[in-house]
């Protein structure tokens, strides 16, 4: 799994293959709802945790799409 200072940067994120990206996509997705959950019970008092998952979600995503379609940014 991609750390998340890691997350926070589109040029390592670009570096990593289409297929791994997926596994990523996926992977994030569960850490998401497992501290959406841990929100819900109290065991967690840092909200942005939360929001830096989210907007790394949100650039895996994009970086997926652009590799699909063919597009490359530098």
């Amino acid at each position: 799994m991609i750390k998340l200072d890691d997350l926070k940067e589109s040029k390592k994120i670009r570096e990593i293959p289409l297929e791994q990206l997926k596994h990523e996509e996926k992977d994030l997705k569960d850490q998401l709802l497992k501290l959406r959950f841990q929100l819900v019970a109290g065991q967690m008092t840092n909200h942005n945790i939360i929001r830096s998952y989210k907007k790394g979600l949100a650039r895996v995503k994009t970086i997926i799409a652009e590799k699909e379609r063919g597009i490359t940014k530098e």
